[in-house]
């Protein structure tokens, strides 16, 4: 009966250590997770893909999904070209198209020809006066 009572034993003790070890494990995953919850939940989605990456789909998630993917390149789609005549409605509001912008550069340019032109004249002149 001795090896009876020592196996239990042994087994109580396994076990023990074992929720003993799940515990300290769980205590320093939410140490982890207050100290860097970004890097947590970046990892978890990165995880995530991956796992998600290597499952094949069945045939039934392809026929339930399908009409979501379209649906969300098509949100995606129109929200992106909103954006972009939003964006250029401004930029022709306050007169930034690229003929203006053309002519800012060559209006820029010759700014800073004309100011070196200025320099280079008043280094020469500096040098004949000494």
């Amino acid at each position: 009966m001795t090896d009876t009572s020592n196996a239990d034993t042994s087994h109580t003790d396994r076990t023990q250590a074992a929720k003993d070890k799940a515990a300290d494990v769980a205590h320093q995953a939410a140490t982890r997770i207050e100290t860097n919850p970004l890097g947590i939940l970046v990892g978890g989605l990165a995880v995530g893909a991956l796992v998600g990456a290597l499952i094949p789909r069945s045939t039934r998630e392809k026929a339930l999904l399908a009409p979501l993917g379209r649906k969300l390149t098509e949100t995606v789609k129109t929200a992106t070209q909103a954006a972009r005549e939003a964006g250029m409605q401004e930029l022709d509001q306050r007169g930034l198209t690229k003929d203006a912008a053309k002519d800012r550069a060559k209006s820029i340019l010759s700014d800073v020809a004309k100011a070196a032109g200025s320099a280079g004249t008043a280094a020469a002149q500096s040098a004949r006066q000494h």
